[in-house]
């Protein structure tokens, strides 16, 4: 079983990058080894400091990296939801 404090806290400092452009990053689930994460735009969000999906996977991905039962990623962007 994931630790949901762990990957919060492994996603900390990436969290603030995104708060910073009026994003939130949420942990939705962490299932079976893999972590749902869902970005949420506030309403004054900066819709052109959104990077493309694949590369805001991959920074997520590099950001658990230090977590081994962490196996995949699941990120859900804003247009998604």
């Amino acid at each position: 079983m994931t630790d949901r404090a762990a990957v919060e806290a492994a996603l900390a400092q990436l969290r603030a990058g995104y708060q910073a452009d009026g994003y939130d990053l949420l942990v939705d689930d962490l299932t079976d080894g893999v972590a749902t994460v869902r970005i949420a735009a506030g309403a004054d969000a900066c819709e052109e400091c959104l990077v493309a999906k694949p590369i805001a996977e991959a920074i997520l991905r590099a950001s658990l990296r230090g977590l081994p039962e962490i196996k995949s990623v699941e990120l859900i962007y804003p247009k998604d939801q």
